[in-house]
């Protein structure tokens, strides 16, 4: 059985040596941009992880492996429109770099990409495979339409959020999980347990995200930090200051969360001092722990030997403690 770091070298290897250059180049050198701007390739190697944990042949996972990655950045293409995000891993996004309309004629050429690299796998697993890999897309656009629609409400709760993250984050995190999986002819209720420990994972994971986008900084985090704050995101840390605040901090709150017309580090240091003085900081980090437990307690389920458990139990560890 391979380790972590192995299965994430071969993941990486997996993604790097795809050209993803073709005629026209104003369409296809965007997308190579994308899929060559680095990163952890954390949903790839989910999907090798899963194939090794059932003891399948990773070379099976390998078109699912490179299909939910290009899904994966397909996604980041239009989230970053969305989001006027201007960096990706430390570099201009693509609509940044080249136009929006670009971007979302490559990221929609992206999604068919992703479904041709799915096609590559065995036919007799392709109905199941591209079940739960539509199903995976679905829901992460559910989570973003959520996303979108808590912009212009203030009545948002904790739980909504929580739903929220599980279906934008959390989805293609299982998705991937499972898609190794059936590569590997996993049992149905094994690959439900690893389905709930994706899911739970992914809301552990973007937790970390909202915490780090709030007390990380631009070398560690790869993109530009504050913009939660900068862009009123009612993440479960303005949420729950919210639900902790006094009258005075709450109304320090809902003023700069009504607009965006404010200087934006006056805003931003305003709004972390409230975050700081209510422990925010720590009462995320236990609800992250929460969910590792939660995804720990799927896992446990899982009807393979303990020890091939081990790199996915490494792997929710390392997404608890990670920087970036």
């Amino acid at each position: 059985m391979r380790t972590i770091e192995e299965l994430q070298e071969i993941a990486i290897k997996t993604i790097e040596q795809e050209n993803f250059l073709a005629s026209p180049k104003n369409l296809y050198e965007p997308i190579d941009y994308a899929m060559h701007q680095g990163g952890k390739r954390i949903r790839p190697l989910l999907a090798l992880m899963a194939s090794e944990l059932f003891s399948g042949d990773i070379e099976k996972a390998k078109p699912v492996a490179i299909a939910i990655e290009v899904l994966h950045n397909f996604t980041l293409l239009h989230d970053d429109i969305m989001d006027k995000s201007p960096l990706r891993r430390g570099k201009p996004t693509v609509y940044n770099k080249y136009d929006t309309s670009a971007a979302i004629l490559s990221g929609d050429t992206m999604y068919s990409l992703a479904c041709k690299y799915l096609l590559r796998s065995e036919t007799k697993l392709i109905p199941d495979l591209m079940e739960c890999f539509t199903q995976g897309i679905i829901e992460v656009f559910h989570g973003q339409a959520y996303d979108m629609e808590f912009e212009e409400r203030n009545d948002v709760r904790i739980e909504e959020y929580i739903e929220m993250i599980r279906l934008k984050t959390g989805a293609l995190l299982a998705s991937a999980l499972k898609l190794g999986a059936i590569t590997a002819l996993a049992d149905k209720k094994d690959m439900d347990y690893l389905y709930n420990f994706g899911l739970n994972i992914g809301i552990a994971f973007q937790l970390q995200d909202d915490i780090l986008d709030c007390w990380s900084n631009l070398e560690d985090f790869g993109k530009v930090t504050g913009t939660d704050i900068a862009d009123n995101k009612k993440t479960f840390l303005y949420l729950k200051s919210l639900e902790l605040a006094d009258k005075d901090d709450k109304e320090v709150l809902t003023k700069y969360f009504s607009s965006t017309n404010f200087d934006k580090k006056e805003k931003e240091d305003a709004i972390k001092a409230i975050y700081h003085k209510l422990n925010l900081k720590q009462i995320a980090q236990q609800l992250m722990q929460e969910y590792n437990n939660k995804a720990m307690e799927s896992l446990d389920k899982i009807g393979v030997d303990n020890q091939r458990k081990q790199n996915l139990i490494s792997f929710a560890n390392k997404l608890m403690h990670r920087n970036k």
